[in-house]
């Protein structure tokens, strides 16, 4: 009984002393994931004439956000923003016609033996107005899409704009791009730093 006792004192012991494993840090982030960019590059993008005024303001647009450092070597870039681009003039015309028209008339007649009369009256009354309206418009859009060193497509978007009350059509665009990209970013740094779920609250569930 002595002997038993002494057994289960020295594993109480041993147990007490056992060191608790430490949590296991989480895995760092995959390449494929914007959370692995730290430098881009924006390619010569494709389209019209304005394609290259547009990648000026998407590079000066990314650049305000201070998510990414901006370089103009390629071989220095975790990732590669191409796509196309364009901004297109046109014109917008309406046409309008009003007309106003009024008419009044009227008349008064007698007859007798030996007397007849007659009274008539009539006025009328017309205008026509017609507009014709130009309006000079800018249609900007963008499809890019942001790409690691091998090729693989990282985050995309497209958005289009034909411009806005403080700023025009591709300075719009590129805003719109350069937004898009903080809140994905923001959101794949929110699911990279939740928790993971507990065993512990897992394995009082299955009770």
């Amino acid at each position: 009984m002595k002997r038993f006792c002494l057994l289960l004192f020295v594993s109480a012991a041993v147990f007490a002393q056992t060191p608790t494993p430490a949590p296991k840090p989480p895995p760092p982030p995959s390449d494929n994931t914007l959370l692995q960019v730290r430098r881009v590059f924006v390619e010569q993008l494709t389209g019209g004439t304005q394609a290259q005024a547009l990648r000026e303001l998407i590079i000066s647009s990314l650049n305000n956000t201070k998510l990414f450092v901006l370089t103009d070597n390629e071989d220095r870039a975790d990732a590669i923003l191409k796509g196309a681009a364009d901004d297109q003039a046109f014109t917008d015309s309406f046409d309008s016609d009003e007309s106003i028209n009024g008419r009044e008339s009227g008349g008064k007649s007698g007859s007798g033996i030996s007397k007849t009369g007659g009274l008539y009256g009539s006025v009328g009354a017309g205008d026509n107005e017609s507009h014709h309206i130009k309006e000079r418009k800018h249609e900007a859009y963008a499809s890019v899409r942001l790409c690691n060193r091998d090729g693989d497509v990282l985050w995309s978007t497209t958005q289009e704009s034909d411009g806005g009350k403080f700023r025009g059509a591709s300075s719009d665009v590129a805003a719109k791009i350069a937004h898009q990209l903080t809140l994905d970013l923001d959101r794949e740094r929110r699911s990279a730093t939740a928790p993971a779920p507990s065993h512990a609250a897992g394995a009082g569930e299955a009770k």
